[in-house]
């Protein structure tokens, strides 16, 4: 009970992992696979903004620039990727997409962040605990929002198995593995590195996609997934850690120095104070202590 009420926090993240996992089939109606694993990584620039602001992580110039050639790389995969006006789908891009995509970045950034807050502030207890935690908070979430939809469409659509087959069970058994493996990183690493790493599965998505789907593989997703992981050479590089590390290494010299410095200026004052205390001792004793 204790463990229980010390993770807490992580109802926080699992309401809004509960919100994104409804998110990424919306995304499924306008953008293929692999595009939405593209505009997936947009929620590295996110997450390293909210993880300056809320958890005051310091990141390097030559990561800044990584991300920023991250940005590049996705933005490559989609100029003029598909048809104006249309996905891979023959869809309409209307505003609800990119209202959708805006929710699809923003929310699981935050849940994210928060998740790794919440996981690394009770860092002793045991991880599968905390999973036990989290996905039980998302289970509960999960069927209030089942029962809202009962509410509102009828009974019928309580049926939660409907609909289902053997493939969406294993996308259910793939997605849960997928956040248990998720929970090691955002405890045991990093949340950028999670991110990162997700764009190692991206161009085994493309292709994929490509031979369940028929997508064409574009040049444009070549050269994007290229400028993506030079990317993330880039900012996990010993370069990029080296500066940050030689900075903290002058930081902590000026402030030696300062100390040394402070002490040095401490000494003095206290010998000229001695010099001058024995200086009046030395003159008062040599005038008489009555008039003559």
């Amino acid at each position: 009970m204790q463990a229980a009420r010390n993770n807490v926090l992580l109802a926080v993240p699992a309401l809004l992992y509960a919100i994104n996992n409804y998110l990424k089939f919306i995304m499924q109606l306008y953008f293929n696979p692999a595009t939405v694993k593209m505009l997936s990584n947009l929620k590295v620039l996110v997450i390293a903004v909210l993880l300056k602001i809320i958890m005051r992580r310091r990141f390097s110039v030559i990561q800044w620039e990584a991300l920023a050639l991250l940005l590049i790389g996705i933005s490559v995969n989609q100029l003029r990727s598909l048809p104006e006006g249309t996905t891979a789908l023959g869809l309409h891009v209307t505003m609800g997409a990119y209202i959708y995509t805006l929710i699809f970045v923003t929310v699981p950034s935050l849940a994210s962040v928060y998740n790794e807050y919440a996981l690394k502030s009770q860092y002793e207890t045991s991880i599968y605990l905390q999973n036990l935690f989290l996905y039980g908070y998302g289970a509960i979430f999960n069927f209030l929002a089942i029962l809202g939809t009962a509410v509102v469409k009828g009974p019928s659509s309580f049926d939660i198995l409907q609909g289902h087959s053997k493939a969406t069970m294993f996308l259910i058994c793939n997605n849960a593995a997928q956040g248990i493996l998720s929970s090691f990183f955002f405890k045991y690493a990093d949340t950028i590195l999670k991110k990162y790493s997700s764009t190692v599965a991206t161009i085994f998505t493309g292709i994929a996609s490509a031979a369940l789907f028929g997508h064409t593989l574009t040049m444009n997703f070549v050269l994007g997934i290229s400028i993506v992981f030079i990317s993330m050479h880039q900012f996990f590089s010993p370069i990029s850690k080296v500066k940050d590390e030689q900075q903290n290494g002058k930081l902590e010299l000026v402030k030696h120095q300062d100390n040394h410095r402070s002490k040095e200026s401490f000494i003095d004052m206290a010998a000229g104070a001695n010099e001058e205390a024995s200086h009046r001792v030395g003159s008062d004793e040599r005038q008489p202590l009555l008039p003559t």
